[in-house]
């Protein structure tokens, strides 16, 4: 079905914005999420509250979403060390690359994502990653995506589409393009609702949701939110 997307799903800032975008094109669109052992397992939490809200903000939309599934790849927080997957400290790894970066993850999400969509015959799968303005890991580059879609295809002799829209958009183009998508109300779910903070924080409160607002998810959406509350794009946002 050309008209049809899977969406990989967090229940985070970025992911709900590409579900808003895949809900603005495509007749048909799922979801797909993956706990993996991330500290932040918070955000598998708010997904389903996430998905519920978008789908009441568009007749359009709530017609559109259907079901969401959740694969369980916990063999990957044990195989691929980070500080997102054990008790270690944040910061920058002896190789340049963030703590952060779990090793294999994308790779691992979209191949699986690809799986999913091929036996429930979605044309597209759609991911919020992004080498504009991000933490610096990767398999979050546009290269890497590409050479991941040709390998799918010729090792499931399928033609699927792997959509970024966020690729080239840095945080405070991704508030706007919230904002052109669903107005305020998608704004202010987005604020509300989802999870970002690589800590798991949902106790502090901010303008710009809730999060530590030190670790590196958290700089680059409270950044991306200064900038666009103080740009001419955003000067008419909520």
């Amino acid at each position: 079905m050309s008209s049809s997307a899977l969406v990989l799903f967090s229940g985070g800032q970025d992911s709900t914005t590409c579900l808003a975008w895949a809900l603005s094109r495509y007749e048909r669109v799922e979801t797909v999420g993956f706990a993996y052992g991330q500290r932040h397992a918070v955000e598998m939490d708010v997904r389903e509250p996430v998905r519920r809200e978008l789908a009441g903000l568009s007749d359009d939309w709530g017609r559109r979403l259907g079901p969401d599934r959740v694969v369980p790849l916990d063999v990957l927080g044990e195989v691929s060390a980070s500080a997102l997957t054990a008790d270690l400290p944040f910061g920058t790894r002896p190789d340049g690359l963030p703590a952060t970066f779990v090793p294999g993850r994308n790779l691992v999400f979209l191949t699986f994502a690809a799986i999913v969509a091929y036996q429930r015959g979605l044309k597209h799968v759609v991911a919020g990653v992004c080498e504009t303005d991000f933490s610096g890991y990767p398999d979050c580059r546009d290269d890497t995506v590409k050479a991941l879609q040709v390998a799918i295809n010729l090792g499931m002799e399928a033609r699927l589409v792997l959509e970024t829209p966020l690729m080239w958009i840095d945080k405070a183009e991704t508030w706007q393009l919230a904002q052109t998508l669903g107005g305020r109300k998608l704004v202010d779910l987005i604020v509300a609702e989802t999870h970002t903070c690589y800590v798991g924080d949902r106790e502090h409160r901010h303008d710009w949701g809730a999060g530590c607002g030190t670790c590196d998810a958290c700089r680059l959406r409270a950044g991306g939110w200064a900038r666009w509350r103080g740009s001419a794009a955003g000067s008419n946002a909520p």
